[in-house]
């Protein structure tokens, strides 16, 4: 997927996705975090504008708060806003100038954004598009990096390599190194006592 902004209903998400939802259903704030860290590194390799929204309409008194979340932008919604209708507002006003796909399994909310111009993506979707660019991410990585292997030979000087495969080959007679000869040795006078 090739796209300038992505726009994602983050609780739509996060009880769309079984591993996120069993969090949430334990903490939250922590399959907000993990929601986060996952678009974070689809941000990083992918390079376009991530907005997740969260809703905080029905926070009295909510001000509505925009974050920044290492790489890309939190949003939790003012009282009285959904996501949703942030999600549409946003698409309104870049959809016609830039790509922008929107991640939500909303229907309705997916035929409105279809209309404003975005792309769509379903929650199933999103999660299949960072799958597989994790994927990308991790052979990438093990194709830069050499073969952790760490074998006898492979930092012998090279002379010294042809001259041992030389020997292994049997074209170099190498002589067995002589045994010392074992010396006899002198015992040690000992010193005689003087009675005086």
């Amino acid at each position: 997927m090739t796209c300038e902004y992505l726009l994602v209903d983050g609780y739509n998400i996060i009880f769309a996705w079984p591993e996120l939802k069993e969090l949430a259903d334990v903490n939250l704030d922590s399959a907000r975090t993990k929601l986060q860290d996952i678009l974070c590194n689809y941000q990083g390799y992918k390079k376009c504008q991530v907005i997740l929204v969260f809703d905080g309409y029905k926070v009295k008194g909510n001000p509505g708060e925009v974050l920044q979340y290492h790489n890309i932008h939190v949003i939790f919604t003012k009282e009285a806003e959904t996501a949703d209708q942030y999600i549409e507002k946003v698409t309104q006003q870049i959809g016609r100038r830039y790509q922008v796909a929107v991640a939500t399994s909303d229907r309705l909310e997916q035929v409105i954004i279809l209309g404003k111009g975005a792309m769509r993506l379903s929650a199933r979707d999103l999660f299949k598009e960072i799958s597989e660019t994790n994927q990308e991410i991790h052979t990438q990585h093990l194709e830069r990096i050499p073969s952790q292997k760490n074998r006898l030979f492979d930092n012998v000087d090279p002379a010294l390599m042809a001259y041992l495969e030389d020997v292994r080959l049997n074209r170099i007679l190498v002589e067995e190194p002589q045994k010392p000869t074992p010396t006899a040795k002198k015992k040690k006078a000992k010193p005689s006592k003087k009675k005086s």
